[in-house]
């Protein structure tokens, strides 16, 4: 539980609010999990009550070697995306990752926030190597991994799909 608790850090930037994932995201968790992207891209998580976000969260907040961070408009404070921060057992290091309600992509919200939380690591914890995966036909997240400063390194299969790994030294 070290792991968990040392990455949960909040972080303010131009526009955005970002925060631990916590309990009282339940309503937005339920929506961003039944996102037409989400389950394409991410999977069906199979949450359809605010009880069911309510237990995902508290699994997402209890697992080790796992960090979500709700993002929210500084104006109004209203969650649009997630940042996610994962030690995957197939991965040698952290993956980054994100996603965003369809009202708020290419906007530049998950730019601001997935560079915030890399400069953030990067700078306080030392992390100096991150991966990333998706899917091969998930254009828009490969455009972002790859305007982040993420390139492509190999093709990985991961139960029965398969999903392209980025890498990015942050040191640079």
């Amino acid at each position: 539980m070290l792991w968990l608790m040392s990455y949960n850090f909040s972080l303010i930037t131009e526009r955005l609010i970002i925060n631990p994932l916590s309990a009282s995201d339940n309503q937005f968790i339920l929506e961003l999990l039944n996102t037409d992207g989400w389950i394409k891209f991410i999977g069906n998580r199979h949450i359809h009550s605010l009880e069911d976000a309510t237990t995902y969260i508290q699994k997402v907040v209890s697992t080790e070697h796992l960090v979500y961070w709700t993002v929210k408009i500084k104006e109004g404070e209203k969650p649009i995306g997630i940042i996610t921060f994962i030690k995957r057992d197939y991965l040698d290091h952290q993956d980054i990752g994100f996603a965003f309600l369809p009202a708020f992509s290419k906007k530049g919200y998950a730019f601001e926030a997935t560079t915030a939380v890399l400069q953030k690591l990067n700078l306080e914890y030392n992390l100096s190597y991150i991966l990333a995966t998706t899917k091969p036909e998930n254009l828009a997240s490969i455009t972002l991994l790859k305007k982040i400063g993420l390139v492509f390194q190999k093709e990985l299969e991961v139960g029965n799909e398969m999903l392209n790994v980025y890498e990015a030294s942050l040191s640079k």
